[in-house]
């Protein structure tokens, strides 16, 4: 049987901080799967590395995916998946775009279950605004980005389940990201026409 792993997907403040803290209280096996950082702001949930480092671990063939949002560079290395599945843990990958979400799944042969967390553009901004982010502007573009990426990617079966996370707790989230996981993820689904 593969190991199963858990990619969230969606634009700023959907929640995948907040239902990756949920997943692990509900289940201890799942984990967050630190991405590498090249930059500056937060660090929380990030291995921060040097632009030599990052490159001496691409030369070696660990990068997964790579990935440049808000001036920073954001990757993912083999050998952290490997950890936590050696670990008997369920990784939680963040993803940012499609693109990259189909190349860790293609990459890496586990069970993902692939999450679209979403929130109307409005909740974007106010939960920025809540959570004191300065720079709420980048994040209601990465917001536009996000829904131009889906839009650019609609007629592609990507994700296991979506869910509207101003409409559902973090709670219920989790639980139903656990039930998705446990029951087998099944074949991928087309994004509904009313969230585009």
């Amino acid at each position: 049987m593969t190991s199963p792993g858990v990619i969230l997907y969606g634009p700023p403040t959907s929640g995948k901080d907040t239902t990756t803290a949920e997943l692990s209280r509900q289940d201890d096996r799942y984990a967050l799967l630190p991405k590498l950082k090249t930059g500056t702001g937060r660090s929380a949930g990030y291995r921060l590395v040097s632009d030599a480092e990052r490159e001496t671990l691409r030369s070696a063939g660990r990068l997964v995916v790579e990935t440049r949002r808000y001036g920073n560079v954001y990757a993912i290395d083999r050998d952290d998946i490997a950890a936590l599945v050696d670990a008997d843990r369920i990784p939680v990958a963040h993803m940012g775009n499609v693109a990259d979400l189909q190349r860790l799944r293609a990459a890496v042969p586990l069970a993902w279950t692939s999450v679209l967390l979403w929130v109307p553009r409005e909740v974007c901004a106010k939960r920025s605004e809540h959570r004191g982010d300065p720079d709420t502007p980048k994040r209601l573009r990465a917001w536009d980005e996000t829904l131009a990426d889906l839009r650019a990617t609609a007629a592609t079966p990507v994700f296991n389940t979506i869910i509207h996370t101003d409409d559902t707790d973090a709670r219920e989230t989790a639980r139903r990201i656990i039930t998705t996981v446990t029951a087998d993820p099944g074949e991928p689904i087309t994004i509904p026409a009313d969230l585009l």
